[in-house]
């Protein structure tokens, strides 16, 4: 589509209807993008937001009450609406609001964008975004905010892209999230009583690193789990349920690792997890040394933790994926901007220690992630994490860029 000028509009009411629509591609990470933005635009931004989702069952494991039965329902301020492959005619109860979000370019259904070319043509255009996935490429910068016209409609659709620097759309973080953080981590109390409802267990491990075990399947696992097993320091493992959990133990010669098993072999000690509701995942980020992360939500939220991480990235045929991946590495592995508290620049054996396991577990070659290298780098990438954490919250978040954009377009 060719690009084109913003358009102006009519002012936007005060109480802003906002279409938000997802496909769970890969189970949970679009969908959790997109609860996200959702709620905060509800509570922080006063936004009446519909959240279409063509995948309930999976959107459950997020938010447990949700109904996958229903075509209908609310959640914390949030309409959800079954998206059918049959969208049905439009009609009062599902014509489109003021603002058109398509996630991920998911290809909104046809008789929903005819009825934003009636608005367009009764004088109040939809304001159409596409919701772009996160990348720190440098192409991200000449692309955010770029428009395109429709061939036959005419409606314009501007590309939004999430990022790490102010000419991008920024992060998802809610006002009370890094508050929240340091609370918990400030407080032993708080996280103690994370241990006891979580495990079952009094208190947090003493003398051991405590890893939380993300990730998708990963071939590179049983070498890892036995440098841990053979570690001098202790190793906790946290495994939430999922994908890489009949992995871990298949390791240890069992058909499954339920929620509150656990299994010891050496110095490695394994706790299973049931699958963390979105609303705890923080607090499980927040009670490690190190995070094993996927996929783009949880990959954000590893950030905001401020701990270290090892990102798993969604991986693709032709390998495109480790340019996306170098390109992060080598933002967050910089200097970090001059202010930043604690702004230490990385020392070089910190920053190849990262660098190298990062390549290794997502499978630049066969060689196995060397354990003992990151584990003598975590202190200093723990005060890494925290000025990376700093900087990026010196940025506006996603949510506010979004609806400032969306408050600029009918000026």
């Amino acid at each position: 589509m060719p690009i084109v000028s913003s358009p102006g509009s009519s002012a936007l009411p005060l109480v802003p209807r906002c279409d938000l629509f997802c496909t769970v591609v890969d189970n949970f990470g679009d969908i959790g993008v997109c609860w996200r933005l959702a709620r905060q635009l509800v509570r922080e931004h006063g936004w009446s937001v519909r959240l279409w989702v063509d995948d309930l069952a999976s959107f459950r494991h997020l938010r447990p009450d949700i109904d996958p039965s229903l075509a209908r329902q609310r959640c914390d301020g949030v309409e959800v609406r079954r998206w059918d492959s049959d969208f049905g005619p439009i009609t009062d109860g599902n014509a489109p609001g003021d603002i058109v979000i398509e996630a991920f370019a998911c290809h909104i259904p046809d008789v929903f964008i005819e009825a934003m070319h009636a608005r367009k043509k009764a004088g109040s255009a939809p304001i159409w975004i596409n919701l772009e996935y996160l990348s720190a490429e440098d192409w991200v910068e000449g692309c955010h905010l770029q428009k395109s016209v429709h061939p036959q409609l005419g409606l314009v659709k501007t590309f939004f892209f999430p990022g790490f620097t102010k000419r991008t759309g920024g992060l998802a973080r809610e006002r009370e999230l890094l508050s929240q953080r340091d609370a918990f981590l400030s407080r032993p109390d708080l996280r103690d009583a994370w241990w006891q409802r979580t495990l079952g267990l009094p208190s947090a491990p003493k003398d051991a690193w405590v890893v939380s075990l993300f990730t998708y399947e990963n071939t590179a696992l049983p070498a890892l789990l036995v440098q841990w097993a053979a570690s001098k320091t202790p190793i906790v493992c946290l495994v939430p349920q999922g994908r890489i959990a009949p992995s871990v133990a298949a390791w240890f010669g069992r058909e499954t690792l339920a929620p509150r098993e656990s299994a010891t072999r050496g110095a490695l000690s394994v706790y299973g997890l049931p699958f963390v509701p979105q609303s705890e995942f923080d607090a499980l980020l927040w009670a490690c040394d190190l995070n094993f992360v996927r996929g783009e939500d949880s990959f954000v939220r590893a950030q905001w933790a401020a701990k270290p991480l090892v990102w798993h990235i969604y991986p693709q045929d032709d390998e495109a994926h480790h340019i996306k991946l170098d390109a992060f590495l080598e933002r967050y592995l910089g200097d970090p901007p001059a202010g930043t508290a604690d702004a230490r620049p990385l020392g070089h054996d910190a920053r190849e220690a990262l660098r190298t396991f990062w390549h290794l577990w997502n499978g630049y070659a066969s060689t196995p992630p060397d354990w003992a290298a990151l584990a003598a780098a975590l202190p200093e990438l723990n005060r890494h994490a925290r000025a990376w954490a700093c900087a990026q919250a010196s940025l506006p978040d996603l949510a506010r860029q979004l609806a400032s954009f969306a408050e600029n377009q009918v000026k």
